[in-house]
Formats: structure tokens, C-alpha cells, sequence
């Protein structure tokens, strides 16, 4: 697809962060922003962060989202380093806060919509109802057995199943099936045409 977008991903964290008194878990973050990564692409047929997603035995996980927030300097560049150090300090294994106001530029209105719907929604919760939440989704739930049964400990995940519908106790957004399946297929059209291309 387009390649992740690290000063999303930063100012996702930083906003989420900010919403959260200035400081918030690393793992309710992360899955604050698979959230808002997939109800932007249910309704608008692309993410926000571009990030690449695994499954991991506490849920679906932004890869290099996940990076910045251990300060990986072997996967991440150094202006993706600099970059979010200028928002973000971790202040230790399972926090990190603010460190300047968000930059907002950086955002299309549909990404600060669905990020601020992904906290109004899910926000309330901890990091551990959040993981548990996760593991009801059906591009999680593919992997689930595999991941019990230890055959790896984490698994790539398929974009293209983020449109396969949760169980409706645990999806709080607002379904509209038909955009859904529009988004659908501008996605598979996008993809499509990449493919051409490449």
C-alpha cells in the first residue's frame, strides 16, 4: 500500500498520550491505533499509518508503530528517530508521554475523525481489556490457534481482513455495511493497480 507514515504514527501516539492526562500505556496506545487504523480503512479504504500489522499473542500489533515506541534504531531511520523523540520520552518499559503538542498538519480530517471516535470509543479501557477486546477480531482470530499451539510467535497480518466484521459486543463503531463494502472495493482496486505497476 502507501508505506508507513512514521509522523502519523508519532502524532497518534503523541495525541493519545495527551488524551490521556500526557502519559498512557505503550500497549493501550498501540492498540489505539490499530483501531483507528481500522476503522479508517473500513471507511475510508486506506489506514492511517501505513504501518504493517503482526499478531501476536496479546493482539494485532502496528510493527514499526511499536518501533518508535522502543526506540528501535536497527529498524527505524534516523530521521524517524529524531522525529519522534521530539514528541514522544519514554519514560520507562511500559509508559511513555507527551513531549510537545500535537502537530495536527500532519493529519486529513478522516484520520483525526476516526482516531478521536477509536478513543471516545475504546479509550475507557485498560490495556488488558483492550488485548482481550483483540482477540474477538476476526483478523486476529485467523491466527489465534497457530499462536496457541506455539507454531510462531507472531504472524503477518492481511489488511484485507480488517473488512471482515467483529462480533458486534466488542465493535463499538458505527457499521455502515454498504460503506464498508465500497471501501472494499476501492481497496482491492487500489491494490489492483499497484500491482500493475510494480
Amino acid at each position: 500500500m502507501r508505506g508507513f507514515d512514521y509522523k502519523k504514527a508519532t502524532q497518534a501516539l503523541n495525541l493519545f498520550s495527551i488524551k490521556e492526562g500526557g502519559i498512557i500505556n505503550k500497549m493501550k496506545a498501540i492498540k489505539l491505533v490499530w483501531l483507528s487504523d481500522r476503522v479508517h480503512l473500513r471507511k475510508y479504504a486506506r489506514t492511517i499509518t501505513g504501518d504493517t500489522y503482526f499478531a501476536l499473542p496479546n493482539g494485532p500489533i502496528p510493527s514499526s508503530t511499536r518501533d518508535i515506541l522502543e526506540q528501535n534504531d536497527i529498524s527505524l531511520s534516523e530521521d524517524e528517530l529524531k522525529y519522534s523523540s521530539e514528541y514522544l520520552k519514554i519514560t520507562g518499559k511500559y509508559e511513555f508521554k507527551s513531549n510537545a503538542v500535537v502537530n495536527n498538519k500532519v493529519f486529513s480530517q478522516t484520520d483525526i475523525e476516526c482516531i478521536n471516535t477509536a478513543y471516545d470509543l475504546y479509550g475507557k479501557f485498560d490495556k488488558y481489556k483492550l488485548s482481550d477486546l483483540s482477540h474477538s477480531f476476526p483478523e486476529w482470530k485467523k491466527y489465534e490457534s497457530a499462536l496457541n499451539n506455539k507454531i510462531s510467535s507472531r504472524f503477518l497480518m492481511e489488511e484485507i481482513d480488517f473488512f471482515n466484521d467483529a462480533p458486534m459486543e466488542v465493535d463499538f463503531f458505527e457499521n455502515k455495511p454498504e460503506l464498508t463494502i465500497l471501501s472494499k472495493e476501492v481497496y482491492l482496486e487500489y491494490i489492483h493497480i499497484a500491482n500493475l505497476l510494480s
